[in-house]
């Protein structure tokens, strides 16, 4: 497995409620990308950086992902391009489900 970090800078700072609402209509198209299996949104304390963490199947999956256009989406809504960066991630606990997943 593979987790993503994906990191972009807001032009302007935004608070949770701020985007809540835009984050839960990506969420819904994100249900049927192949390869990606949970995503956590993020906003930082000061509302001023944004991103998420993805947990993909393989490097392959989410490289699909992260196109030119997913590029250019970021910076038309947000404001700045994103950075990427890939981890191995061979164990994941998921205390919620009480699951121990393991590549």
């Amino acid at each position: 497995m593979i987790t993503a970090l994906v990191q972009f800078n807001l032009s302007t700072p935004l608070t949770g409620n701020e985007v809540k609402e835009d984050f839960s209509n990506l969420a819904l198209r994100l249900r049927e990308v192949p390869g990606l299996i949970r995503k956590y949104f993020l906003l930082s304390e000061d509302g001023r950086m944004a991103g998420g963490v993805y947990l993909w199947e393989s490097k392959a999956a989410a490289e699909r992902l992260y196109t030119d256009y997913f590029k250019k989406s970021i910076v038309e809504r947000y404001g700045s391009e994103p950075s990427v960066t890939y981890f191995e991630s061979p164990v994941v606990v998921d205390n919620l489900v009480d699951e121990i997943i393991k590549d």
